[in-house]
């Protein structure tokens, strides 16, 4: 479901993603987050970006699966938090996300 919204992002929006790794998380019962970036967002690197680890995205599947009673549920929401985390990706902050809808 991940690689499925990873897939129908627009094409010139994947181009841009860089130093950037989605993974799920299988093995978390946590339930207070749905994803987390954790990373330099695009607009903060600077020309002193460089040799550092890949940003990071976790979808946390217990989480997901927890607040969804259907599978197509569970691929929406899947898709909306990869959307929700990409955002973060590219500095834009949960405030604005949440005026965008994601």
């Amino acid at each position: 479901m991940v690689s499925h919204a990873l897939d129908g992002l627009p094409a010139d929006l994947g181009a841009v993603m860089t130093n950037v790794a989605v993974t799920v998380d299988q093995d978390s019962t946590a339930l207070e987050l749905l994803g987390l970036y954790q990373g330099v967002p695009l607009t903060a690197r600077t020309s002193q970006y460089s040799a550092v680890m890949p940003d990071r995205i976790t979808i946390f599947r217990h989480a997901i699966c927890a607040i969804c009673r259907t599978e197509d549920e569970v691929v929406e929401q899947v898709r909306r938090t990869v959307i929700h985390e990409i955002g973060h990706h590219f500095g834009i902050d949960d405030e604005h996300l949440r005026t965008l809808g994601w």
